[in-house]
């Protein structure tokens, strides 16, 4: 058996998506297993990449963080600091790496879609990218002249800093970091936590569409202004709703100003669908400097 397949993790706060794919981006199988806690869910993981054969030729993860990405630090491929019990500094990289005997890649999930949209999806034949996903959490990627931008870690786009929209002055957000973040404020249990439902449940007269449009617009603003990005493609559970993308298309077109772009052509759904989160995974393995060996 020649090492060309890709083993591949979708790894999300509620369920991990375990794939297989070779370099022609067909993804020859996958499987859902529950996010329980960390040693059951990965070696679960684990278990079923064995079970298909092993011998891959490298992993691709793209999972929620934070994520530790320093190549130096002893503790690159962990979680760092997460609401998500139990998983704060677990390895998520060398699990992996040592039982299947082959270098990892690991990024962000909104990373890994963010490279996937502007390779094969959305964002193809732009010069830029920038992906946000709106759901259980809010996080975004971008992608300029082919490549992610990292700093001192991974962009958290979902925790700045927000304007509060004038009939939204006495809900002080979600988030146990930073309360009104756009995350605090616009994410599916934000939404919940103000109007008992999902976004997709009140009639389109509802002022939760105005107001969660308004801030998602505010946000697009502000990355327009920082990253000028091609294109803005808008993904995850909240942006399912059905017209919520025109009304942040509208949204934006008001706050824009003098930014260049027309928003209908710029802010777009994902193209990739359900494929996104193990097609970022294989992105992300498919660029050389990003594959790290681990030693035993």
């Amino acid at each position: 058996m020649t090492r060309d397949r890709i083993a591949l993790i979708e790894a999300g706060g509620t369920k991990f998506v375990v794939g297989i794919a070779g370099r022609d981006r067909t993804i020859a199988a996958r499987t859902r297993i529950a996010t329980t806690n960390p040693a059951e869910t990965i070696g679960a993981a684990i278990d079923w990449l064995r079970a298909q054969g092993g011998d891959y030729a490298a992993v691709g993860i793209a999972s929620f963080g934070p994520l530790d990405l320093d190549p130096a630090s002893p503790d690159w491929g962990h979680i760092t600091r997460t609401t998500k019990p139990g998983w704060s500094h677990a390895a998520m990289a060398a699990p992996f790496a040592r039982a299947l005997g082959c270098p990892v890649a690991i990024d962000t999930d909104v990373n890994g879609a963010a490279l996937a949209e502007y390779r094969w999806g959305a964002g193809q034949g732009c010069r830029s990218a920038l992906y946000l996903t709106v759901g259980t959490g809010i996080g975004g990627g971008a992608v300029v002249g082919g490549r992610l931008i990292h700093g001192a870690s991974h962009p958290e786009m979902g925790h700045i800093a927000m304007p509060r929209h004038p009939d939204d002055r006495d809900f002080g957000g979600i988030c146990p970091f930073h309360g009104d973040c756009l995350e605090g404020l616009a994410s599916g249990p934000a939404i919940a936590a103000r109007w008992g439902a999902s976004l997709s449940d009140p009639p389109a007269e509802h002022e939760a569409h105005a107001i969660i449009a308004w801030y998602l617009a505010r946000a697009i603003t502000s990355f327009r202004a920082i990253l000028a990005p091609d294109r803005i493609i808008l993904g995850g559970g909240v942006m399912e709703t059905p017209g919520l993308l025109d009304r942040v298309r509208s949204e934006a077109a008001a706050a824009g100003g003098y930014f260049a772009g027309d928003p209908e052509a710029m802010i777009v759904a994902p193209a990739l669908g359900g494929d996104a989160g193990l097609l970022g995974a294989l992105a992300l393995a498919g660029i050389e400097g990003n594959l790290r060996k681990v030693g035993g």
